[in-house]
């Protein structure tokens, strides 16, 4: 299981979360971050750390 960023993420410009990556898996997209699912390790440290909670786990994404 990977995380996901959502549309919440669209031109947020806080980076809280992927200063907590220790893997450094988020890219940036044009006007958005999203994490390579390759990379992500899945320790969640970035969940809790999005200040408009934009991250979830990927079982977990609200419908």
């Amino acid at each position: 299981m990977t995380y996901v960023v959502t549309e919440s993420c669209i031109k947020c410009k806080l980076t809280d979360c992927v200063e907590v990556c220790p893997v450094d898996c988020f890219h940036e997209g044009p006007n958005f971050l999203v994490i390579d699912p390759e990379e992500c390790i899945d320790c969640s440290l970035c969940e809790p750390e999005c200040p408009v909670n934009a991250i979830y786990a990927e079982d977990d994404l609200p419908k």
